[in-house]
Parts: structure tokens; sequence; C-alpha cells
């Protein structure tokens, strides 16, 4: 089913109570802007409250009026106007849904949502406001808000804390009560209202506007106040004598002032519907002070594994069952027990964190106080301070149990306090002055924790200590007494936003590098695409680069190396920034051609370190960086050509009667059509991944249109003919020494296969000191005469190059007195391929030399070897596939280099769509065969037309806009289609409903537009494959080659 989609944000705006983290919080939206988690187009904004105490209703006017000031800004106006909130999509977050209608979300951040990615929520003939509600048992109510509704969804009452009845009332027929779960929709119309009010006093005090203009300000709940005017049942001597729950009763002077600010309010909004969505499948957890409740948010109880979000952890087989890692870099053994938490931390095993824990901003100089300690139900907390302008490193240690309330009998470190000051020696006084009330005693006044000494630094066991009774005489008690101690209270003004967020951004690319190492030596199938989008969206590429780097030159897989620095070649390319040139093209720049020939000659290390210095030249614009990335990717190319290189390990021949002197050797073969699996067999993937081909050997309007014929010449010298079978418009070329062959490893150059050819099957040496002449005569007496046709138009995707290379090579071992099997010959195609540095798989091959209907397979390991299964299909079943088999030219010419430059560069991404597809390449090649043993039309239909779908994934591009319009003029009338091959143009092959369809669809195409130069051709499966035979002697003359 296909995901809704997410609403791309007019305006994001978060909201702050303090001065100081305004800059730090704008600071993370663009960051997340970069990373493309918030759309590039979205205006984001940190505001300031006008006051601290503003409530979360005057923060939402507030916030409402910046953005509207900013968009009446963006627009052309000079003035503030609500007309900009029509075509808006606004969030509100206040620090402490798709498918929807223009308008304004406010959200708060002090709770943990789940909900579906779509709630199903209707928004047909809405109006005024919407509380989003999610389920909450009748206990959790107790202490918090729920809606009271009619059976039409609109709110008749909102009740915080109410009582047994009141909650009673809310329950739903699920026996459950509908929870304010902090989210609210505003209409157009109704966020026009509320903007109105910022120009009324006392409203305009919750504004910044009323602050500058010497406001007394006024504090609005956005629940109690603003939304609750609008509820069904409240009247309005209710409503105007009411007190928000968050108006503490310290507030009685300002109730007047807060009398008129509602009077305002109800006037404005009362008329206004206030209805609710309630998601029945999501959940809701508020973020209070106890420990108990933030855990069981974070962790999963009831989870079969251990949680682990954006870490690194070496020994994941010590994080037990219902556990969580977030953003952790863990090196040794780091054991964690059921429901414990882990965040923003670095450790160094051997540590043991049992049940119950929270420990959260620890460094890896921290993981020796931790070393010895088996702690249970306690929270840990490393936080960056500045205190007095001087930045500093602080902790606390407080237990799960622990109370945070002011009444009650107080604890810390879960046991009370009596017990706490037995078994330290702390004393009352060390933490309270004495002429603090005794109702003030408690855990967040308590001077418990040490943020200074006076000769050393401080760390966890600067706390630690409290939890045993100590034997060291009273060191650590002295040493905490001597400390400059805080309480939490005392602690939370001093906190530094700014460094906490830097340090956590640091760890976060420090477990990542950690991670990018492990997924590329292990060869896990993890992208890391965002990674890398994020190191180099952020300004620090350079220890990603080197990552990478030491990777690829301390690799001993080639795969692997080759992948790191395909993933060097996407640093490049994010940090040009879609400028600079396509990222596919030439990679032979003299200047990178030292760091080529230490890879080629097999010296991965200095080869890496000389790309990089290299690398270093290109960094300074768009066009550099693009051009040293394809020369990256280049030299991974060399690597998979070593890799590949493995496939000779299968080529061997067996020595037969030479043939006389002028007598020509013949091979010919059919075309091949892909029906299932393609591109699995392309290196890397074939090697990778594991790879599986169904291919058919097939002859085209009957004939065989691919071959090679060969013969001995007594001139040492080598004729080459490229062309068709008869003399003209043939490519003609005489090699006389081996300066004629150097343009071997060139494709484009003429004759380079057939040149290929002749080095591969070992008749010429050319990096021997004896000449080409030398070579020849020594060894045969003479030179040979090499001819190659194809009937097939060039880019057919009928596998030509490969089938050509392959009766080449036949061709040339017989006449050089030598035999080859075919399944030898298959991985000589391979090893020539790479030495034409032309790459490609082995399908095509597999399809064209070997006879028939056939599974071509490769297993994930190096050295690469194909296997070859034929299909058994029922008697018959050939003929009734021939009468319904055909192939039309679509008149488009493919480019697969640049395709195949693509795949590549997605597998090695590996792009999570793209490594699922090409496992489902290879499942349904085994789908495929089956439906060919079982021999049914419409089950190899669907197969191909499954098939052609993952082709367009695998390589978006490859559907031409006229071959789209033909396979959809032909649909009504076949089974299924695919484009051959990888697909761009070429050959189409059909399986049509009726046998015998030539004349029928030449006739449905005829009666279209646009299709271009078309034709529709005949097509059989060849039982045959290659054939060789040896014809008669003809003599040579002198020089045919004029």
């Amino acid at each position: 089913m296909e995901q809704p989609k997410g609403v791309d944000w007019t305006v994001v705006i978060l909201t702050c109570q303090y001065k100081d983290s305004v800059q730090v919080f704008q600071r993370e939206l663009e960051v997340r802007q970069k990373r493309e988690q918030i759309p590039a187009g979205t205006l984001l904004l940190a505001v300031e409250d006008p006051e601290k105490r503003v409530g979360s209703g005057g923060a939402t006017l507030n916030a409402l009026l910046v953005a509207a000031e900013h968009l009446s800004a963006r627009a052309g106006f000079t003035v503030v106007t609500s007309d900009v909130l029509h075509s808006a999509w606004i969030l509100i977050l206040h620090m402490l849904g798709p498918g929807s209608p223009p308008g304004v979300w406010v959200c708060s951040t002090d709770m943990l949502l789940s909900v579906p990615v779509n709630p199903g929520i209707s928004w047909d003939s809405f109006r005024g406001a919407r509380v989003i509600a999610l389920p909450g048992s009748l206990a959790y109510a107790r202490n918090h808000g729920v809606y009271l509704t009619d059976p039409q969804g609109l709110v008749l009452d909102i009740y915080y804390q109410g009582t047994e009845a009141e909650i009673q009332r809310c329950v739903r027929p699920d026996g459950r009560v509908p929870l304010v779960s902090g989210v609210v929709f505003f209409s157009v119309e109704t966020a026009e209202r509320l903007l109105a009010t910022h120009v009324s006093p006392p409203l305009d005090a919750c504004t910044y506007l009323g602050l500058d203009s010497g406001a007394r300000p006024v504090q609005l709940s956005l629940f109690f106040d603003i939304l609750y005017c609008m509820a069904e049942n409240v009247t309005r001597e209710d409503f105007l004598v009411g007190r928000p729950p968050e108006l503490g009763q310290g507030d009685a002077d300002v109730a007047g002032y807060l009398q008129s600010a509602r009077a305002q309010l109800w006037r404005e909004l009362r008329d206004q519907p206030l209805s609710m969505a309630y998601v029945s499948n999501g959940s809701y957890s508020y973020m209070t002070s106890s420990a108990t409740e933030f855990l069981h948010g974070l962790a999963l109880p009831g989870a079969p594994g251990a949680q682990i979000v954006h870490s690194q952890v070496e020994e994941q087989q010590l994080l037990a069952a219902g556990s969580s890692v977030v953003s952790c870099l863990l090196e040794g053994p780091v054991r964690l027990g059921p429901g414990s938490v882990l965040q923003h931390c670095h450790l160094r095993g051997p540590i043991h964190i049992g049940a119950g824990c929270m420990v959260s901003g620890l460094d890896i100089a921290h993981s020796e106080a931790l070393h010895g300690w088996e702690l249970h139900d306690l929270v840990l907390q490393g936080h960056r301070t500045r205190l007095h302008g001087s930045p500093g490193h602080a902790f606390t240690l407080v237990g799960r149990l622990d109370s945070w309330e002011r009444q009650g009998a107080g604890t810390y470190l879960n046991v009370p306090w009596s017990e706490f000051f037995k078994r330290t020696g702390v004393r009352a006084w060390d933490l309270w002055d004495p002429d603090t009330p005794p109702a003030e005693c408690c855990l967040p006044s308590a001077r418990l924790f040490p943020v200074l000494h006076p000769s050393r630094d401080l760390g966890p066991q600067d706390l630690l200590w409290m939890l045993d009774r100590q034997e060291d005489g009273g060191k650590a008690l002295r040493a905490w007494r001597a400390s400059w101690r805080l309480s939490w209270e005392q602690l939370q003004p001093c906190l530094d936003r700014a460094a906490t967020l830097a340090s956590r951004r640091d760890l976060f690319f420090r477990q990542a590098l950690h991670k990018a190492r492990h997924v590329l030596e292990a060869r896990q199938d993890l992208s890391l695409r965002p990674l890398i989008w994020a190191a180099v969206r952020e300004g620090c590429p350079g220890p990603l680069l080197a990552t990478l780097d030491q990777v690829a030159a301390g690799a001993e897989d080639p795969g692997v190396a080759a992948r790191a620095l395909a993933c060097v070649a996407d640093v490049l390319g994010c940090m040009a920034e879609g400028r600079g040139g396509l990222r596919s093209g030439p990679a032979a720049n003299p200047e990178w051609m030292r760091p080529f020939s230490y890879l080629e000659c097999g010296d991965l290390a200095a080869g890496v370190e000389a790309l990089a210095q290299e690398r270093d030249k290109w960094l300074s614009r768009p066009a550099l960086l693009v051009r040293a990335a394809r020369h990256y990717e280049g030299a991974g190319q060399i690597l998979i050509r070593q890799a590949v290189m493995s496939a000779q390990h299968f080529v061997s021949t067996e020595p037969v009667e030479l043939p006389g002197p002028g007598q020509w050797v013949v091979a010919e073969c059919p075309a091949r059509v892909d029906f299932s699996g393609g591109w699995s067999d392309t290196p890397p993937l074939a090697y990778e991944l594991g790879g599986a081909v169904l291919g058919l050997a097939v002859r085209v309007d009957g004939r065989r249109p691919i071959g090679a014929r060969a013969r001995r010449i007594p001139e040492p010298e080598l004729w080459l003919a490229v062309g068709p079978r008869q003399d003209e418009m043939t490519v003609k070329i005489v090699c006389r020494c081996l300066a004629d062959l150097r343009d071997y490893c060139q494709p484009h150059a003429p004759g380079a296969l057939l040149k290929a050819a002749f080095i591969c099957a070992g008749i010429v040496h050319v990096h021997s000191e004896l000449q080409l002449n030398e070579q020849l005569l020594r060894t045969f007496g003479g030179g040979f005469e090499l001819h190659t046709w194809s009937e097939l138009p060039h880019g057919s995707g009928l596998g030509t190059s490969s089938i050509l290379a392959g009766t080449a090579l036949a061709a040339l071992q017989r006449a050089a007195g030598r035999v080859v099997g075919t399944e030898a010959l298959i991985h000589a195609v391979l090893h020539l391929e790479q030495v034409l540095t032309t790459g490609g798989g082995w399908q095509d091959q597999v399809g064209g030399l070997m006879p028939g209907i056939k599974v071509g397979r490769s297993r994930a390991q190096l050295p690469l070897k194909v296997e070859v299964e034929e299909v058994t299909v029922p008697e018959g079943f050939v003929q009734k596939l021939n009468d319904h088999l055909l192939l039309v030219y679509t008149g488009k010419t493919r480019l697969a280099r640049n395709l195949l430059q693509d795949v590549l560069r997605s597998w090695y991404a590996r792009l999570p769509a793209v490594v699922q597809n090409a496992h489902s390449l290879v499942q349904q090649t085994e789908e495929c065969a089956e439906a060919f043993r079982q021999g049914s039309l419409p089950l190899l239909g669907q197969c191909l037309t499954s098939y052609w779908e993952q082709k367009k994934l695998m390589a978006p591009g490859c559907e031409p806009l006229a071959v789209r319009r033909m396979m959809d003029v032909l649909a009504p009338h076949v089974h299924g289609q695919s484009l051959a091959g990888a697909g761009g143009g070429g050959f189409l092959y059909l399986l049509t409903k009726e046998p015998q369809q030539k004349e029928a669809l030449e006739a449905v195409l005829a009666k279209t537009e646009g299709l271009g130069n078309y034709s529709i051709h005949l097509v059989e499966v060849d039982t045959q494959g290659l054939s060789l035979k040896l014809l008669g002697t003809e003599a040579s003359t002198c020089c045919p080659f004029p």
C-alpha cells in the first residue's frame, strides 16, 4: 500500500522560554533541514516567549503572530495580514498531520506519541479547531486531562485531574478515555480570529509587540483558556471565573487581569466549533518527573530484543531484551539490563548497568569510573554546564524510585533520607541551609551534585561512592564536601544547551564513523548515504573521507575496497551540491593515472593513499568535485575488474588438431532474451549478492544473427574485420606490430573486441619483449584472420556484444588448435570484457552460448563461478512459446553504459529499495523457472510484467516515453512484456495472448502515432546454442584489406 505523503510545512516554529536557547534551537532546526528531515522551502523559526510566564496559550498567540509577520513580509506586504494563513501549513512546537487543510498545527514536546502513519482523520466539512486525543486508562487520566464529547465528536468539556464521576462520563465504547495529547489544529478562520486578538489589550501582552510596548504580561493556557472557551457545555460565567491548572495559587493578584483576557477570548472564539479526533490505535505518554514513567516510554519492556538507534555496539548480545540504546558508541563488553536506557554515551567496557537504569551524557573518559559497579534502578547523567562564563562538566545521580515531590516522605538513591545519611555520613546541613523550612527540604533543593573541585576534575565517581558504605576513611566524603555543589534546581539554569547539542553531534558522528567502518568491513546491506549527507551538510566530511580511506587501504577483499571507494565518490558528489555536471562521465585524466597504476598492480594501500593526495587538489569547486567522483568510481571499476578476473580459474582448453592454413573455423550463435533476474549477474552484485538469471537462446526471423570466423594465414599479421556477413560496410583493420594492439582496452576503438580476443585467447602477449610477427611465427608459423558479425542493430538489448565475444574466442581457439567447453567459454567472456574494460555480467553469454531455456547462477563469493541449469518444460511447450513470443524493435538505441553506472552507484550505496529489489530479482528467477516447468503462459506473463517493474526500479530512466506509449497500446494483447536487457531502448519482447499475432500487432501499432521507426520480428527458441564448424580452405591474398 502506498504510504501517505507527509506535510510540506510552510513554517515550523519552536517556542523557547529562555533567551539563550533561541540561537541554539534555531541552528538545530537548520541542521535537520540540511539533513532533509525538513523540506528545503520550509521557513524555520525559533521564537523566544515574550516572558517566561505567558503560558502555552500566550506562547501560541505570539508564535502565530511571528509566523504571520514573516509570511506577510515574504509575500511583499508591509503590515501583518491574516490573508497569508489561507495557503499556509504552520506547525508550532512548544518546548517544556497529513491530509489536513491549510491551517495551524500546535504541538507540545513534553510527551511521547505513537500514532499510525494514516490515523484516519476525516477533514470533510471541517471548521473551527480540532484536538487530537489518544486512548488512556481511567487510572492514568486521574493525573491528566481528558475530553468529554458528544456522539458527533464535538468537545463538550475538558477535565484536568477530574473526579471519578467526571472521568467516568468520558469513557468511550472501548473502555478507554480520550486523553489531552497536546496536539491541536486551528483552521484558517479560527487562526485568523486568534491572530486578531494580538492587538486587543490585555491579550496583546502575550506577544513580543505587547512586551515591547510595556504591557503587563498575562499567562494563558492553550487548553484551559483558548480551547476551553470553545467547549460546548462551558458557560460564559464559569469561563470568566475559572482558573487554568497551570496558574498557581500564588497568582491571585492577576485573576482580574486574566478575567479581562478571557472575556476577550470569549468574544472572538466562542462561535468556533471545537471537535475531537480520537486515534484509537495510538498511545500517549506524558514526560513527568517520574523516572519510572520516563524509562517506560523510552524502553520496550516486552520487546524480544534491544532497541538500538543511531548507535554502534560491539557486543550486542550483552544488551538485554527490552533495553534501549540511543546515539551511543559502546566498545568492548558493556552489559545493559532489561528496561534500561543508554543515551548519548561513549563507553568502553567492562561495564555492567543492571535493570531499571538510565545513563546519559557520559564520554569514554568517564568509563573507568563505572568499572566494578553494577548499577540498578539509577539515573546517572552527565551535563555540559557554564558557570560564571566558564564551560564545565557536571554529573547527577538519582534513584529511579525517588520522589521529586516537595510533600511527603522523601528518598534519595531509592532509600529514605535517614538511611542515606547513615550510609554515607552526609548530613542534612550539607544539603540545605539551617533556615530552610522542612517542607522545602526535598530532592530538587538538595545540594548534592558537585560542579567544581578546588584541585581536580570531577567525574561520576564523585557521586557513585554514595551507593555503598565506603572503607576509605572518609576520603570520598571529604572530597564531596570540598566541592562546590548545586541542587537540581540550581543546576538547571547553568546547563549549556549549545555545548550539549555540540557534544551530541560530535558523538553522533563518532559512532557513525565506527558504524560505517563495521558496515563496510562486515559487508552489511546497510546504506551509508544518510551518513554521507549528514556529514557533508553539517560541514564535516573530512573525518568520513579519512575513515573510508582507511577501510579501502586495509581491505583484504576487493569488494570491500571498491565499495569504500564508491562511498568516497558519493561524498565528493554530495559536496558538489547538485552542481558541476553529471556524475557519470569519463575517468581517464592523466593526473589520476599514478594512483590507478598502483591499483592495477595490486598495491591497494599505495593506490588509496595516492588517490587521497590527488583528491585534495580537486575540492575547490563543484565541477572538480564531480570529476574527482568519476575518477573514484573509475578506481572502483579497477577493483571490480580484478575481482571478476578470478573467473579465469574456470577457463581451460584442450589441444586438438591444428586446422590447415586458410581453413575457416565458423562459430554461430543465437541471440538471448532475459525472462527474469537481469542485473543480478552484474559485478559486483554477481559475487556480493549472488546472481540468478533465466534466459532463452533465440533465433530472430529464423536466423542465428551472431557469428565469427577465423583462419590461419601465412603472413605474421592479424587481419580483422567487423561488420555484416557480406563485405559491404565492413570495418577492416591490419595489426602488424604490438603498437597496433595497444588500444585493445578502449571499447570504442575500431576492432577493440577482436584485439582483446586475441590477447585473452593467449595467441598474442601484448607486453612480451618479442615483436608481434616473432610471436606469431614462433608459435603458429603465421598470422590469423578474424571476422565477426551481427545482424542485430547496435544497442538491441539481446546480448550481442558478449555473445559476439564468445563466438570470436571459440573460433580463435579452434583455429589455434584448441577447443574450449561452453561453460569455460562463459568465464572466458567475463575475463575478456574486463580486459576490454566494458565490464558487464554473465547473463548474455549464458543466454546465447547455451541452448534453450536455462537458469544461470553465481554464488556470493569469489572466485566468480557461473553454473547453468537447463529448465525442463512440458512436451510441445517450446513450440507453443514460439507461437506466442514476438520481438518489437522500438527504434530507440539504448545507452546501457550510463544505466550500468547508475545501478552500480545505487548498489554500492546499498539504497534499501535497490537492495530489496536485487533480492527480489533472484527470488523471482526461481519462480519464473517454475512457471516454465508448468508450461503456463499467463504465469510467465506475470513474471515478465513484474520483471519490467523490477528493471525500472533498478535503473530509473530505462523506459523512454515512446516505448511506454507502445507498451500501453500492446498491453491488451499480451500476457506480459519487457524491454530486453537493461532497457532504455532496443528490442521489446512480448508474450501474446493469442498465437501468431505478428500481422495483427503490426496493424495495431500502425494506428498509433509517434512510435517512430519500429519493426516486429518473429522469434523462436534455439535448441542448439553455440555451433562450431570447420569449412574448406580458401587461399588468402597478400593483403585483403586495402
